[in-house]
């Protein structure tokens, strides 16, 4: 089984779109291993947006981030990176289509509601940056009714 993280951003937390968000990727099957609600550091925000350093949106994503209180999870279930990908829908939410959770709840790039994982090598890096102290080590009873 794979995982990925996932991260709703702090404007999802103020609209209350938490349990929504959590809702679909239960539905689809994947299985919530660890989350925490936390308001984050700005050192710990320009690590976990590092790659991003260098464009010119950069200040302004640390900000946003910062700006409230973040749900940081981890998922799991085959194929979780890219079918959570597909769950969450494009960067720019004008570019989302109806059905995904950009496409259905954000409007303005800048306030997109989430992040997600965008590889398994990803994934594994903002797990261990997010998650230090390791994730559930439990089994779904559900596994056999979503799984071959």
């Amino acid at each position: 089984m794979e995982q990925s993280f996932i991260m709703i951003k702090p404007d999802g937390v103020q609209r209350g779109l938490v349990g929504e968000i959590i809702s679909r990727f239960e539905k689809k099957g994947f299985y919530l291993k660890g989350m925490k609600l936390l308001t984050v550091e700005k050192s710990f925000a320009e690590k976990h947006y590092a790659d991003l350093s260098a464009k010119p949106f950069f200040p302004g994503l640390v900000e946003y981030i910062v700006s409230g209180p973040v749900v940081a999870m981890v998922w799991e279930g085959k194929n979780v990176v890219v079918t959570g990908r597909k769950i969450i829908g494009a960067t720019n939410p004008s570019d989302s289509a109806p059905g995904t959770i950009r496409g259905d709840l954000a409007i303005e790039v800048g306030r997109n509601v989430i992040h997600g994982s965008d590889s398994i090598e990803s994934a594994r890096k903002e797990i261990a940056l997010w998650f230090p102290e390791g994730i559930a080590a439990w089994h779904s009873s559900q596994h056999p009714w979503i799984y071959e």
